[in-house]
């Protein structure tokens, strides 16, 4: 399978997919740090992760997939949202409570 099919797979699959350094316990990056906080405060704990720095070609891919070339991204329902400032504006805003709601209980 290739490494866009994979990605296809992965943001489809799963209601709440993060493309992210590190894991949600051990974040690797600020950015990444932040997503999850921002997530967690939405009231998704389960959510589905992908550790970009344990697999080159994600890592790669994945910019490719969303022609977006920071991570972390984030995926809601096979739909590109954003990246950490995307995601900390939609927040503020309330916009991504609104996303998430529903699927918060359903993780």
């Amino acid at each position: 399978m290739d490494v866009q099919q994979l990605i296809k797979e992965q943001v489809t699959g799963n209601a709440v997919t993060l493309y992210m350094k590190g894991t949600p316990q051990f974040p690797q990056c600020g950015f990444s740090a932040t997503a999850v906080q921002i997530l967690k405060a939405c009231g998704v704990d389960g959510f589905y992760s992908v550790n970009v720095l344990e697999n080159p070609e994600i890592r790669n891919g994945i910019k490719d997939f969303a022609n977006w070339p920071t991570i972390p991204q984030l995926y809601i329902n096979g739909e590109f949202v954003g990246g950490c400032d995307i995601m900390r504006e939609m927040y503020q805003s309330g916009e991504l409570q609104q996303m998430l709601e529903g699927i918060a209980k359903q993780a």
